[in-house]
């Protein structure tokens, strides 16, 4: 009888050994204590997680080792190249001479080189420039403020090489990056205005899209331009960039106000 029962129990561990196998489990013994059961794809858990966390670790090497300064600025250089024209809305914000303004409107570009700062925070305010000279008006004032493109020394300037031929690189001396959490910050000094500015940082995501300029100045004066809700490529109108000066008032050559 006691036979009978040892032959009976060990076909049914034998049925739950071919059970646990059929389930993905690979029975590694039976021991005269009872039944141990090894399960190969728990005994490979440990491996696969090894496996994973060792890629992730890899990865994040080779990410941080190909993102540099030259690296992240021909992101930017790559995503503005192949554009026409850009949309975005803009935030302007200006510290020093002890005074702080803050200002906001629409930025429009189209390449190469045109640029229009439609302020609706003073509203009336605007600044555009046609590839060829730059106009300045402001509501309330006398005159319009044109001067030549080549000769432009204005603080929203830096901006129109973005749908020009881009390079970073080759607009900023002594290019640098940090890291800001998911975005990159590359930071330098505009070549030939290094009397004037102290540097320029530029956020950028990490698809290369601006979206904070800082510019720092030599006497302490600080404005920032922040830019949201940029569109690629929008038809805009054939006189956007076009310079109508307002019904009576005069166009005077000289340098624009900040």
């Amino acid at each position: 009888m006691r036979g009978l029962v040892s032959m009976r129990s060990l076909a049914r561990m034998r049925s739950l050994a071919a059970r646990l196998t059929v389930c993905g489990l690979a029975v590694c013994g039976l021991a005269v204590c009872g039944l141990a059961v090894c399960a190969s794809a728990l005994c490979a858990l440990p491996l696969t997680a090894q496996t994973a966390t060792t890629t992730a670790a890899q990865t994040s090497a080779a990410q941080t080792a190909t993102t540099t300064a030259a690296a992240v600025a021909r992101r930017v250089d790559e995503h503005y190249n192949h554009l026409h024209t850009l949309q975005a809305q803009f935030r302007e914000q200006y510290s020093g001479m002890g005074m702080e303004r803050e200002e906001s409107g629409t930025l429009l570009l189209e390449r190469p080189g045109r640029m229009r700062w439609n302020y609706s925070e003073p509203a009336g305010k605007y600044f555009l420039l046609d590839g060829h000279y730059a106009y300045f008006y402001a509501v309330g004032n006398e005159q319009v403020t044109r001067m030549r493109a080549s000769q432009l020394d204005d603080l929203r300037s830096p901006l129109r090489f973005l749908l020009g031929h881009t390079r970073i690189a080759a607009e900023l001396d002594g290019l640098k990056m940090t890291q800001a959490g998911a975005e990159f910050v590359l930071s330098g000094v505009p070549h030939g205005a290094a009397r004037r500015i102290g540097s320029v940082e530029l956020t950028v995501t990490a698809d290369g899209r601006i979206t904070v300029m800082v510019i720092r100045e030599l006497d302490g004066s600080v404005t920032r331009f922040a830019l949201s809700g940029e569109q690629d490529n929008p038809k805009l109108a054939p006189e956007t960039f076009h310079f109508t000066a307002p019904a009576g008032i005069p166009v005077s050559d000289g340098l624009p106000p900040a």
